[in-house]
C-alpha cells in the first residue's frame, strides 16, 4: 500500500482525445458542472499572438472545479494545456483520464522530486503550456489570492536560465511566459432563497433561533459563532467569545496543527504556513501500511483545517455579495455536517481575467546575480496582479 502511495502518475496526453473533448467542452461543462466559461475575445486573441512561445498559466485556486474551468479556457484557446494535480485525486478510471488529458501528480507536504522533474522536462518543451495553482490548494475564497508558492515561479526562471545558457547570442534567447490568469465565479440566478435555505439548515441543526427579521449578515455571525465555540471547546481552548475573531480564529488553526504534529510525533515547523504543515500531516498519514481509526480521526482534523484554512472576519461584511455568503456558508456546511466535497448551489459563470504576459526572458540576468530575491520580488508582483485583476470582476 505504501508503495502505491508513494507512485508518481506521468501525464499521458493523447492529443486526440484532448481535441474531441475540447470540441465538446463547453456542453460539457454546462451540462455537468453547471459553469459558463466566460473569457474576453481579446484575451483570446492574445493568448494565441504567443503560440509560438513557451507559456505557464499561474491561476489562483478559489473552487475545487477551477481544473475543470481552465480546460474550459483551454478549448477557448484550441491548444492542450498540462496540468499539476494533486495526486489523491488520480484514482481508478478518473486518475487515467486526467492523465489522457495532460495532468501529472504532485505529492504534497514532503517534496516531490519525481513531479518537479516532470515540471521542468515540460518547461524546456518549446510547445509547453503548463497549469499551476500556486496558491498550493483551494481558498474557498471567491475574491481573495492566498500567498503563493514561490515554486510556480522559481521552475520557470530556472528553465529559463538554463535556455539562456545554450543560447549563441541574446537574440537567440526563447520567450517564456507567465500568464496571469484571476479567476471569479458569480452565480447566474438569484441566491436569496438558496441563503435563506442554508441559513434555516444551519440554525436548525445548531439549534440556533434566529430573532424575527434579523438580516441575513446577523444569522450568519450567529452560526459562525456557535460553530468557532464549539471547536475552540472540542479541541480544549476558553472559547473567549469576547475576543477578536482574527486572534481567535488563529489561535485555534494554530493549536489544532500542533496537535496534529504532536500525534505523529513531528517536529512542529514553526517558519511554515499552516496549510503546508497540513500537507506534511496528510502525506505523512497516506504512507501508513493500514489506516487505523485515529489516523482517521486525524485526516478529518487536517480537512477541517483546509477548510478554514484563508478565512477571516469582515471577508462577507466587506462586500456582501451572494459569492461572498455562500463561500462562508459552505466552509460552515462542511464543518457542521462533516462534508470534505459540497456541489455548487447554482449554475455559475467562470470569469477569467487574463493579466499582462510577463516575459522571463527580462528577468535572466537579475536571477544569476540574486536568484532568492528575483524569485522573490517575482512572486509578490503576481500576487499583487492577480488581486487586482480579480478586484476588476468585482460585482
Amino acid at each position: 500500500m505504501a508503495q502505491a502511495l508513494s507512485q508518481f502518475y506521468p501525464p499521458q496526453q493523447q492529443r486526440l482525445l484532448v481535441r474531441l473533448i475540447q470540441s465538446l467542452a463547453p456542453t460539457l461543462i454546462r451540462w455537468l458542472y453547471k459553469i459558463e466559461i466566460t473569457v474576453t475575445d481579446d484575451a483570446i486573441a492574445r493568448l494565441k499572438a504567443l503560440e509560438d512561445a513557451r507559456l505557464v498559466y499561474i491561476c489562483n485556486h478559489p473552487t475545487l472545479e477551477d481544473g475543470v474551468a481552465m480546460f474550459g479556457l483551454s478549448a477557448k484557446v484550441g491548444q492542450p494545456f498540462h496540468y499539476i494535480v494533486a495526486r489523491e485525486s488520480f484514482k481508478g478510471l478518473l486518475g487515467k483520464f486526467l492523465q489522457w488529458l495532460g495532468c501529472y501528480s504532485i505529492r504534497r507536504g514532503l517534496g516531490d522530486r519525481t513531479s518537479i522533474a516532470q515540471t521542468l522536462s515540460l518547461l524546456k518543451s518549446p510547445n509547453c503550456r503548463l497549469v499551476i495553482f500556486p496558491e498550493g490548494g483551494c481558498s474557498y475564497q471567491n475574491d481573495t489570492i492566498m500567498p503563493l508558492r514561490s515554486g510556480a515561479i522559481q521552475m520557470p526562471l530556472q528553465v529559463m536560465g538554463q535556455l539562456a545558457k545554450q543560447a549563441k547570442q541574446p537574440s537567440d534567447m526563447p520567450d517564456l511566459y507567465l500568464i496571469p490568469i484571476s479567476l471569479k465565479y458569480r452565480y447566474t440566478e438569484p441566491m436569496e432563497p438558496v441563503i435563506e435555505q442554508t441559513l434555516s439548515g444551519l440554525e436548525q441543526t445548531l439549534k440556533i433561533q434566529p430573532a424575527p427579521g434579523q438580516e441575513f449578515y446577523g444569522r450568519l455571525v450567529a452560526i459562525a459563532n456557535r460553530v468557532l465555540t464549539r471547536l475552540e471547546t472540542e479541541y480544549g481552548l476558553s472559547a473567549d467569545t469576547s475576543g477578536n475573531w482574527n486572534d481567535r480564529i488563529d489561535q485555534l488553526r494554530r493549536h489544532v496543527i500542533a496537535q496534529c504534529e504532536r500525534k505523529l510525533r513531528l517536529e512542529p515547523a514553526l517558519g511554515l504556513p499552516i496549510r503546508e504543515r497540513v500537507y506534511k500531516v496528510q502525506a505523512i498519514l497516506e504512507t501508513n501500511e493500514a489506516g487505523t481509526a485515529a489516523d482517521e480521526a486525524l485526516y478529518w482534523t487536517t480537512v477541517r483545517l483546509l477548510n478554514f484554512d484563508a478565512i477571516y472576519d469582515g471577508y462577507v461584511a466587506e462586500n456582501p455579495t451572494p459569492e461572498r455568503f455562500l463561500d462562508t456558508l459552505m466552509r460552515l456546511e462542511r464543518e457542521v455536517y462533516q462534508i470534505e466535497h459540497l456541489k455548487p448551489k447554482a449554475s455559475r459563470q467562470a470569469i477569467f481575467n487574463v493579466g499582462e504576459p510577463i516575459n522571463l526572458k527580462a528577468y535572466v540576468s537579475d536571477f544569476r546575480r540574486d536568484k532568492s530575491a528575483t524569485v522573490a520580488a517575482l512572486t509578490e508582483q503576481l500576487q499583487t496582479v492577480l488581486q487586482a485583476n480579480l478586484e476588476t470582476l468585482a460585482n
